[in-house]
């Protein structure tokens, strides 16, 4: 008989190594392909300085020379609320349904982010969400609603510029100035 060559053996310990080394060196790939990708669009971003002036469209209403409202005029019906007028209940409804970690995040959720793909790689489809308040203004003001990984992580990089220039109360006074509540309704006011 003629000797076998001698091969690695798998032991335990081989195969530990190997189911943490390849998901490792997958995680390196993406991470240093996302950063590199970041670096290349973060010139191309758009400038936030329209949200430090936001004038949102706002109807034209018709009074009576008594001062009663008779009509409303426009695409878009809104009136715009400042932060100090929005009830304290109001806000914390706001942060329970959409984004509980507001305070405590840079404008990205990245856990909320992992889940949603976990979550959504399991429902073979869209399942769930994982934006937070910072990444919907980012999306609403200057996005386009189409949903592709580019515009999400266009979406992304813009929440963490924005988290960075803005105060917390300013975003959040965006978002609730911004929001399409249905029937032509925008904002909350």
């Amino acid at each position: 008989k003629a000797a076998r060559p001698a091969g690695r053996k798998w032991t335990a310990g081989r195969i530990l190594a190997y189911l943490v080394a390849i998901p490792l060196g997958l995680a390196l790939v993406v991470g240093l392909t996302g950063a590199l990708a970041a670096v290349l669009t973060a010139n191309r971003l758009p400038s936030i300085a329209v949200l430090t002036d936001y004038r949102p469209k706002v109807p034209m209403h018709v009074y009576t020379s008594d001062g009663v409202l008779i009509g409303e005029y426009g695409e878009e019906r809104r009136s715009v609320v400042r932060m100090a007028d929005f009830p304290e209940p109001m806000r914390q409804a706001l942060l329970a349904a959409e984004d509980d970690g507001f305070y405590e995040h840079s404008g990205v959720d990245l856990p909320g982010i992992v889940r949603a793909a976990i979550a959504n790689l399991r429902a073979g489809g869209r399942a769930q969400g994982a934006s937070t308040i910072t990444m919907q203004v980012a999306r609403n003001f200057f996005l386009s609603p189409e949903k592709t990984y580019l515009r999400k992580a266009n979406e992304i990089l813009l929440a963490l510029k924005i988290d960075r220039e803005l105060t917390k109360p300013q975003i959040m006074e965006l978002y609730l100035n911004k929001i399409y509540l249905g029937n032509r309704a925008y904002g909350v006011g």
